[in-house]
């Protein structure tokens, strides 16, 4: 008799055998219902939090035998989970922020004028091209131009009321959900604010946003490494960070500041890949000519260098400056060359974050200790 393969013991498997745990009185899954969190593993042993409403809650011992046996079922007899299901009241548990979001990603670069901006909307876009549902956050506060690439900067963003609270709600255009300080601020005007200023922008914009449930939510964030980026994985639990470069020497330099900014200790990000934007020059009347006016390759070195994976090669191409100025991105039009070239990064990128999931453990918030 042929022994029915098991699944291998990662976050992923376990949150997919939770989902088969009811929990009584309802229709809803304990994953749904938001109860199993802290999920970890260590070899074949499995620990994680069961969260309830209430301390005394009279199912508490059916559900977490229910838990038991899903994970046992599923992932085989091996598993080490009895005793390692912890009980907690609601009011014992830190309540997540952005329930609804599955992953975070953060779009970084090095350097300013890699094109970090142009990659984040065309991958937001492509993203939603694949039928995900997909949000973006400007987060380069100084220096907002997610507006402008999206044709919105005339749109004004509107409050709505969700469970007794005013939230901010996201502008939509292409598939994508959309936040920018730029929407609260003149185009005209520059934004002159201190770094806790800024970081209080931040997180309104990830907290009071209306964003419901997504696939992805992508944060376009300033060049360099800042009180943004910190905020910015002190706030939330950071999936994984994308990196934008050139192919010249100077900004592959800075490269790996940012990379190991993400990577350093009490961050612990992982960096899904990079993307070398402006990889050559491709003149629209010879569509076979490529010109590497920023040196060539330099991206696809680096990203060996740091056994990173290359998720793509973006040339510069009038069309994509033009679709930036006008409001009308490159990648909605998936048969062009750029469309498809943005396709692929995002299918790249989609592998990439599932891989991440699946042999990684979730991503913990930055903890702020003060002595």
């Amino acid at each position: 008799m042929t022994e029915i393969p098991r699944k291998l013991i990662v976050p992923k498997n376990i949150t997919d055998a939770l989902r088969t745990v009811i929990f009584p009185g309802g229709n809803q899954d304990v994953v749904s219902l938001d109860m199993a969190q802290e999920i970890r593993v260590a070899g074949k042993k499995v620990t994680f939090s069961l969260v309830f409403q209430r301390s005394d809650d009279p199912n508490m011992a059916a559900v977490i035998a229910a838990c038991e046996e899903a994970i046992q079922s599923q992932l085989g007899p091996d598993v080490e989970i009895k005793g390692n299901i912890t009980a907690k009241a609601i009011h014992q548990m830190e309540r997540p922020i952005l329930p609804g979001v599955k992953n975070l990603i953060a779009v970084a670069s090095g350097k300013g004028g890699v094109g970090k901006s142009t990659v984040s909307v065309n991958l937001a876009i492509a993203l939603a091209k694949t039928g995900a549902k997909v949000g973006l956050i400007d987060a380069d506060i100084f220096g907002p131009s997610i507006p402008k690439m999206f044709g919105a900067e005339d749109i004004k963003p509107a409050g709505v009321r969700v469970d007794g609270k005013e939230r901010i709600q996201p502008i939509s255009k292409f598939g994508v959900s959309f936040l920018s300080i730029g929407f609260f601020v003149a185009t005209e005007d520059a934004v002159v604010w201190r770094g806790p200023m800024a970081s209080n922008a931040l997180k309104q914009l990830i907290t009071d946003g209306n964003w419901g449930s997504l696939d992805y939510l992508l944060f376009d964030l300033p060049p360099g490494t800042s009180d943004i980026h910190l905020t910015l994985v002190q706030t939330v639990p950071v999936t994984g960070a994308i990196i934008v470069t050139t192919p010249q020497d100077v900004a592959l330099a800075d490269v790996i500041r940012g990379v190991n900014m993400f990577k350093g200790k009490g961050v612990d990000v992982p960096v899904l890949g990079l993307v070398e934007n402006m990889a050559w020059f491709t003149p629209e009347e010879l569509p076979e000519n490529k010109y590497y006016i920023f040196g060539q390759d330099g991206g696809v070195k680096l990203a060996e260098k740091l056994e990173l994976p290359l998720l793509g090669q973006v040339p510069i191409v009038q069309g994509i400056r033009e679709g930036g100025d006008s409001g009308n991105p490159v990648a909605f039009d998936e048969n062009s060359i750029i469309g498809k070239t943005f396709a692929e990064i995002a299918a790249n990128v989609i592998h990439e974050v599932d891989h991440r999931n699946t042999s990684l453990d979730p991503t913990k918030r930055v903890k702020v200790s003060r002595k």
